[in-house]
């Protein structure tokens, strides 16, 4: 059972960000991890990378996180002593902002409805993919996260930028972007053109509120209609916003890594494509059945169709009244 070491998670934050790919090299998996659908561009998140900068520049940053994590820890603990009451679904309201240089990268109402439309039914447990979910795995699936999502305004603005980096210029208006719409209040999610091999990526919960608060997405990657395959199923945003709920990638941005749900078997790393079930790992000297197609993974939009339980409480903790993003439930 994975254990939640959030003390030790700070102070490896404060090291290089390349170090956690030094540790158990020694570790292997028994199937190759690989199976690309015919695409040679593979999933790429940077957000876990480019919160152990902001970590590793701002102290108040490092408090907010371990505050984050001692406060879901303590939820994990009361819901399991029935000391915690639900507090019902949480309807997250969703400022959509989409930067445009070409006619394509205007994605239409209709297909920001799309992806407002999967982010409902992935999170909501309807999906009708959920059906695929190995027998291993359905004791353990989330069913209704009790997240849902309302898109409350879209902002729509041109640009000449013909890409976009990690650095955040497209949330200020001052950088040739569109600034946050009260960030501590909705979800903002950036919608832009190119970003290279960067699908997406979105801030944590520590960074609540603050002024780039919230998720970016490369347009080709929005919604579905449209959309470039294999990541055309609406599934980046679906990935990205469970960042900003406080979801690490599955295995833990490490070999054999902790992504602090105890329900998530521990893998060697990230999966690509679209792999067969059951893809075996062997981690500390044990071999496991992989997760792959948990939305917390690198395989295609096709091959996930999951959160678990563990990610489910994880989830909760931060939309409850006392959690880093109850300004969420105001709206």
């Amino acid at each position: 059972m994975k254990k939640l070491l959030f003390g030790v998670l700070v102070l490896s934050f404060m090291s290089g960000c390349n170090s956690d790919n030094i540790a158990n090299q020694t570790e292997e998996s028994s199937n190759k991890q690989e199976s690309l659908s015919g695409s040679a561009l593979k999933r790429g998140c940077p957000s876990e990378e480019i919160r152990k900068i902001a970590l590793q520049n701002s102290s108040e940053l490092r408090q907010k996180y371990s505050e984050l994590e001692s406060k879901t820890e303590k939820f994990q603990n009361d819901l399991k002593l029935g000391k915690v009451l639900s507090d019902g679904t949480v309807e997250i309201p969703v400022v959509v902002n989409v930067l445009y240089r070409t006619s394509s990268e205007n994605i239409s109402a209709s297909r920001i409805a799309e992806q407002i439309a999967v982010l409902n039914a992935d999170y909501g447990g309807t999906n009708t993919d959920a059906s695929s979910i190995p027998t291993a795995f359905q004791g353990v699936k989330a069913g209704d996260v009790k997240v849902r999502f309302r898109l409350a305004n879209t902002v729509r603005k041109s640009t000449t930028k013909t890409s976009w980096s990690t650095n955040d210029a497209m949330k200020r208006s001052s950088s040739g972007g569109i600034d946050a719409t009260s960030p501590a209040n909705y979800l903002n999610i950036w919608v832009v053109g190119n970003m290279g091999q960067i699908l997406g990526y979105a801030t944590f919960p520590e960074s609540s509120g603050l002024w780039n608060d919230g998720v970016v997405i490369a347009a080709s990657y929005f919604g579905k209609t449209g959309a470039s395959a294999p990541f055309n199923k609406g599934r980046t945003a679906t990935h990205e916003v469970g960042h900003y709920l406080n979801l690490r990638h599955i295995w833990g941005d490490a070999n054999c890594g902790n992504d602090l749900v105890s329900d998530t078997p521990t893998q060697t790393g990230p999966n690509y494509g679209t792999p067969s079930y059951p893809l075996y790992n062997t981690c500390g000297g044990v071999q496991r059945s992989v997760m792959f197609m948990n939305y917390m993974d690198y395989v295609d939009d096709a091959a996930m169709f999951m959160f678990s339980a563990g990610q489910k409480t994880r989830m909760q903790s931060v939309v409850a009244s006392s959690g880093a993003r109850s300004g969420l439930r105001l709206y």
